[in-house]
């Protein structure tokens, strides 16, 4: 049971060219927006989509696969877990986030072009 606490499951596409940053100790980070469709029928009984983005974290091998492989558009498969983080922000007000930091990631579809 304990392989399922804070795991988290995306199918989704990437909403821009991932962001690349190589830390000081030679470590690679990627992040990227995910967007993830659901669809619905509302009240009048006509389909609707339901649209959710999901801030997405990459470390190391991880990370130069995104680099490597992953553009805008490109649909993908994540595993990962749930992280919060708060930062300062310039004005002094403190910041709170949530991310799937991905621990694999699939490619899926073709690339886009």
């Amino acid at each position: 049971m304990s392989t399922i606490r804070n795991h988290v499951q995306l199918i989704g596409n990437l909403g821009d060219a991932p962001k690349i940053t190589e830390l000081e100790n030679g470590k690679k980070v990627a992040r990227f927006s995910l967007a993830t469709n659901d669809y619905y029928k509302n009240a009048k009984g006509e389909k609707v989509q339901s649209t959710e983005w999901h801030s997405i974290v990459a470390w190391s091998k991880t990370a130069e696969i995104v680099e490597s492989y992953a553009d805008k558009g490109r649909e993908v498969a994540i595993v990962g877990k749930l992280k919060n983080r708060s930062y300062e922000a310039e004005d002094g007000s403190k910041k709170y986030v949530t991310e799937v930091e991905a621990n694999e990631i699939l490619l899926l579809g073709n690339r886009p072009k």
